[in-house]
């Protein structure tokens, strides 16, 4: 059975096949009619028009599709924010490449498999592009499984080294690479893959206002709210990442930069703190006991 939901002026009815006040037929216009259905980039479609009324709306989608487009409210800064990503990502590059270097090495000594790996994600107005990263999980993740989002810290494809890159942002630092390429900005709503897109945007509301502005390396959902783990969790990402789109700014973005730099220093020095800190009391007695027990068995 296929929902049919029509918007316009008055008229907000379902069609379930042919059962509904009005029939699509009746609704003659001069003006065209987009139409989302069962199709693989799940954007609107305009078709010939054939009513006497205007502003209709026919969707497929599991939610109802509002007629709106949110756009920032300083489209001049936009400009000079290109300009400011290019030669801000230039600079972080001279540094950022001694640290891919070795992050690149010490994934091939400790992993099976390439140090870096490229995946397709969506970007400004639904645009594709390739993403590069540090790899951070095992070779072939998602051989078995698929495309599916990571459980965060409990995800056991995640190698060690890699959980630290992905703590630090480390595995990031290539997206550098895209921003001069023009695929993205320093800072911007998190790039998503088409895979998940394209069953984000019949499932959460507003969804494609997010891909009104390019992605950021970094943006105000990455660094207030936790890595995505389900539909709950994207509602409430797109809810920042459309206040980010409507209010971006020099000021905004110069805080979220900053905010990013205090995050990737403190988690690099809470590992190395953690890796240069004494044993606690109970890993003590743990220790004491199983000395303990070894040296029965040895006696």
């Amino acid at each position: 059975m296929t929902t049919v939901d029509i918007i316009s002026n008055n008229i907000d009815c379902t069609v379930l096949k042919s059962s509904c006040p009005v029939s699509v037929s009746d609704l003659t216009s001069q003006a065209p009619v987009s139409v989302v259905g069962e199709r693989d980039d799940a954007r609107p479609r305009t078709v010939a028009p054939d009513s006497s009324r205007s502003g209709i709306l026919v969707t497929h989608r599991g939610h109802m599709e509002d007629p709106i487009h949110v756009a920032p409210l300083r489209p001049s800064y936009l400009p000079a924010k290109a300009v400011i990503d290019f030669v801000l990502s230039l600079a972080l590059l001279v540094v950022a490449i001694p640290v891919i270097t070795v992050a690149a090495i010490l994934i091939k000594a400790t992993s099976s498999g390439p140090a870096f790996y490229r995946q397709v994600r969506v970007g400004r107005n639904g645009r594709p592009f390739t993403l590069v990263k540090i790899r951070t999980m095992v070779q072939d993740a998602e051989a078995k499984t698929g495309p599916v989002w990571s459980s965060g810290g409990g995800d056991s494809r995640i190698t060690p080294l890699g959980r630290l890159l992905r703590d630090s942002h480390v595995d990031e630092l290539p997206q550098l690479f895209n921003v001069l390429a023009g695929d993205m900005s320093l800072v911007g709503p998190r790039p998503e893959r088409p895979e998940f897109v394209d069953q984000l945007e019949w499932k959460v509301p507003n969804y494609r206002q997010r891909l009104n502005v390019k992605p950021g390396v970094t943006g105000l959902a990455q660094i207030l709210l936790p890595p995505d783990s389900g539909i709950d969790s994207v509602v409430q990402k797109v809810i920042y990442d459309v206040y980010y789109v409507r209010n971006s700014s020099f000021w905004l973005d110069a805080k979220l930069i900053a905010a990013t730099g205090w995050k990737v220093i403190s988690q690099l020095a809470r590992h190395a703190l953690r890796m240069f800190s004494l044993p606690k009391a109970d890993r003590i007695a743990h220790g004491y006991s199983e000395a303990l027990s070894s040296g029965r068995h040895s006696a």
